[in-house]
């Protein structure tokens, strides 16, 4: 660098303030706080704001415009660093709300401002990215045919996943959701692909705990936790997912594969439905508001396979009350995505892990993504143990002794079936020993 060149930069930046000035763009529009309603303020006095435009809160917080009245702008505030009142002062910035991310974050848990949350500082090469998805284009999409392997046998072996898929994971609590996510992360070490786990609403302590599992298997170099705690605004909680997949979107633009994790969307849509019903929106089915489906549509539509060569694979969790999948959020997001792993909990609670329902399971890309060996055998082993699993429900109490010897051989058949399908955590199975595995039972 020349002697000559810091006085030059300082003189572009005087000239630049100097024609601000002259064409009064310093002047920013200023309101104040006429309502507070917890983390929803209405401003008056801000008549020049945009939609979607940042704003502060003198230097106690700061959020966006979501919605532009006669006489008033609402703000959701993002970050409230320290109590405010009606009457403060509320500056528009002229700039819309984004957040930031840090190339130097991968390995680390950081918020939607590229702060490290476990060390408390914010990487000083953080860069400024959207906080709302823009779509791909569909003329920039191409086939999606490469497989994501995750390493568990019931997945790649019956409901293959697809690079640029969006494989929906669901089931009631405590059935091994997040943990089938966490598998796939760390069976993408040595692949070159990116991962994101998207943690929203979890505490501190549950996130420092997948963070350290994450670490002791080798996977945090290549994974980027970002996480939006149960203490954080609601605004900021829904927001997080549309800035993991913009972060996701650089990456695949850069021609690499991501993985993205979102854990979980029942969390993001009942946040949608209490900051709608803060803002008096008019509700709609269940209190939701009628957009969440386009909501979450926006969100899962980024996973695709880009015609550079790079993708964006998307498995969202979502959480069911007594095995019910037929309500609405669950409905709807099965209706985006192209398959689903539905978790029993009985299953689960007979020791079957992962917990998967075998008859409510399904994957729309199927054979599409896996190789020849796989997907023959994938097919004909699902046939077996759907026959089995009928057969089983009605002879459950049966002796097996006064079965005829095909059912009995069907029966022995099932079981070993389903015992070689259980897989503890963190042991995953490249395809080569998935094969190995169950060469014996397709002979």
């Amino acid at each position: 660098m020349s002697m000559d060149e810091p006085s030059t930069k300082l003189s572009d930046s005087i000239k630049e303030k100097i024609a601000a000035i002259k064409t009064e763009e310093n002047v920013y529009g200023m309101g104040r706080i006429a309502r507070i309603r917890n983390y929803i303020i209405e401003v008056s006095g801000l008549e020049d704001v945009g939609f979607f435009e940042r704003v502060v809160v003198g230097d106690k917080a700061e959020g966006y415009v979501s919605r532009i009245g006669r006489n008033q702008v609402t703000v959701e505030l993002v970050r409230v660093l320290s109590p405010i009142f009606v009457g403060d002062e509320v500056t528009a910035t002229k700039q819309p709300f984004g957040a930031y991310f840090s190339p130097s974050s991968l390995g680390h848990v950081v918020d939607m401002f590229a702060e490290d949350k476990i060390a408390g500082s914010i990487f000083k090469d953080r860069e400024p990215v959207g906080a709302v998805v823009e779509p791909i284009p569909i003329m920039d999409r191409t086939t999606v045919s490469r497989p994501l392997y995750t390493g568990l046998a019931v997945v790649d072996l019956l409901y293959p996943i697809g690079r640029g898929q969006r494989q929906l994971i669901l089931g009631d609590k405590k059935t091994g959701k997040t943990q089938i996510g966490l598998d796939a992360i760390v069976n993408q070490r040595g692949t070159d692909t990116v991962c994101i786990y998207v943690a929203l609403g979890k505490t501190k302590k549950t996130v420092k705990e997948i963070y350290s599992d994450l670490l002791q298997r080798g996977a945090m170099p290549y994974t980027l936790i970002l996480t939006a705690f149960q203490d954080d605004g609601a605004p900021a909680l829904y927001r997080t997912p549309a800035v993991g997949l913009t972060i996701a979107n650089r990456f695949m633009q850069e021609g690499k594969d991501v993985l993205v994790v979102i854990d979980d969307l029942t969390l993001h849509a009942n946040i949608y439905r209490e900051i709608s019903l803060l803002a008096d929106k008019v509700p709609g089915r269940d209190a939701y508001p009628p957009d969440v489906f386009f909501t979450h549509a926006s969100l899962l539509e980024q996973g695709c396979q880009y015609h550079n060569g790079g993708s964006i694979t998307i498995l969202p969790i979502v959480e069911t009350r007594g095995g019910d999948i037929t309500d609405y959020i669950t409905t709807n997001i099965i209706s985006i995505t192209d398959g689903q792993l539905v978790l029993s909990a009985k299953a689960f609670e007979q020791g079957q892990k992962p917990a998967v329902n075998f008859g409510l399971s399904v994957s729309r890309l199927g054979g599409q993504v896996q190789e020849d060996l796989l997907r023959q055998m994938g097919a004909d082993i699902r046939r077996e143990l759907l026959s089995f699993l009928e057969t089983r429900e009605v002879f459950e109490l049966a002796n097996i002794d006064e079965m005829s010897e095909d059912m009995r051989n069907q029966i022995i058949r099932g079981r070993i079936l389903l015992e070689k399908m259980n897989q503890y955590k963190f042991s995953p199975l490249a395809p080569t020993e998935i094969r190995t595995r169950f060469e014996e039972m397709t002979v």
